[in-house]
């Protein structure tokens, strides 16, 4: 995703930088007092708590340059400020029906906050996509690995 902006929900952004702050501020510099010390202890080659450290500092840093690079990227998108409230765009509350007449309820946010469990769908997801644009009333049909769905769109908010 290099040269794009990635849309993201001001909740969505803090929870972000929150994580780096955390791993920068917390999680790090403990690690690096426990590899200093172990460092101190002599033969580096048995020493569990230095290779530990070593390895949980390495993944550390990789973390906190991805979220560095994933916070650069961020368009932050207040989901209230949609002109127009119609239509389901970024941050918006999609009630939907299937065929069935079964109900979901997803919100569209961006894809470092997606939680399909919780109803947050990523921004680029297939059903993210088909829903761009929709109004109330519209069919949308979303191609799943099981197949084609259609889902009609019941609602659309913005709180």
């Amino acid at each position: 995703m290099q040269g794009k902006t990635n849309p993201i929900t001001p909740a969505g952004y803090a929870a972000l930088k929150a994580r780096y702050d955390h791993l920068l501020g917390t999680e790090r510099p403990e690690i690096v007092e426990i590899v200093s010390w172990a460092a101190g202890n002599g033969d580096r080659s048995e020493n569990g708590d230095y290779l530990y450290g070593r390895k949980r500092m390495r993944e550390i840093d990789r973390e906190l340059g991805h979220l560095s690079r994933r916070m650069k990227a961020a368009r932050v998108i207040t989901p209230e400020d949609q002109p127009d409230k119609s239509r389901a765009f970024f941050g918006a509350t999609v009630t939907l029906a299937d065929e069935d007449d079964n109900e979901k309820v997803v919100v569209l946010v961006g894809d470092d906050e997606q939680d399909a469990s919780a109803g947050r769908i990523g921004w680029s997801s297939p059903l993210a996509r088909a829903l761009k644009g929709a109004a109330v009333g519209d069919l949308r049909t979303v191609r799943l690995p099981s197949g084609n769905k259609e889902w009609e769109v019941i609602a659309i908010d913005y709180a």
